[in-house]
């Protein structure tokens, strides 16, 4: 390699890093003023939401956790979301390995009914949603919300585990199975099911962070206080006339907290349950 071609790698792997530091910055600095807010009083956000607090307060989050009823709303967040993921999880992967291994006109019809679904804005048909459900009386129902996101979320789970079916999971192991006894319910759960799992953590990670953060589905389908989640309880903090800035920002932290240390602690098998997944077609 010439001194001139070391030298415009060496420019570019410099700019390569410097716009991905800068990327870094754009990224983080709205989390981090949201922290440092959290800690201030009306009048010092309004003053100046950038700058530090000389005397922090934690009272913005006392007045979140009551206003909000957080225990209430964390109850509600966290049942919502383990059902719906589970279900999410446990359908998509039925639903594609029967589409992998079956390699039937229905199955294909089915994926590609599936995978054309995830085209769909969902602002597209979430007024005919709940009018259809509205006039049959279910609305406000905690067991509708869990099969609304089950049906919206199954596509792209079924796209996901059908890739790493497909290529991931030697068809010699369910053979081998079948040698020995095994039927289709128990080759599937204790044979397939286990290779799966990096999928299955990448998947329940993405689906978590949707459903846990979501907020326009169940503002449709969920009006009593005692159904609300926990980004259906931050608007509590905001009027007709004004907003409450300390402890709104400090509810945002409160609602995002757990769902950030599973997000810290499961990173890693997101790009390898992708890769693993999707790539491998």
């Amino acid at each position: 390699m010439t001194t001139a071609v070391k030298k415009k790698f060496r420019w570019g792997k410099f700019f390569s890093s410097l716009l991905l530091w800068v990327l870094l910055v754009i990224f983080v600095l709205p989390f981090v003023v949201v922290v440092i807010d959290a800690f201030k009083t009306n009048a010092e956000i309004m003053d100046n939401p950038l700058a530090l607090t000389s005397h922090p307060t934690f009272q913005n989050f006392i007045d979140a956790f009551n206003e909000m009823n957080y225990m209430s709303a964390l109850g509600n967040t966290v049942l919502l979301t383990v059902v719906s993921v589970s279900l999410i999880a446990i359908a998509s992967a039925m639903t594609a390995y029967y589409v992998v291994r079956s390699n039937s006109k229905a199955g294909k019809i089915v994926f590609y009914a599936l995978i054309a679904s995830m085209m769909i804005p969902f602002q597209a048909i979430m007024i005919p949603l709940v009018t259809f459900y509205g006039h049959m009386g279910i609305l406000n129902s905690r067991p509708l919300l869990m099969y609304l996101y089950v049906g919206f979320g199954c596509g792209m789970g079924t796209f996901i585990f059908h890739g790493f079916i497909k290529t991931g999971v030697p068809i010699s192991l369910e053979e081998a199975a079948r040698i020995d006894g095994a039927n289709l319910r128990q080759t599937f759960f204790l044979i397939v099911l286990p290779l799966l799992k990096p999928v299955f953590a990448t998947l329940v990670v993405l689906d978590v962070l949707w459903v846990w953060n979501d907020y326009l589905l169940p503002s449709l389908v969920l009006t009593q206080p005692y159904q609300l989640t926990l980004p259906l309880s931050t608007y509590s903090f905001s009027g007709e006339m004004s907003v409450n800035f300390g402890p709104l920002i400090a509810s945002l932290l409160l609602t995002i907290l757990p769902v950030l240390i599973i997000y810290i602690f499961l990173q890693k098998y997101i790009v390898d349950g992708i890769v693993a997944g999707a790539v491998k077609t």
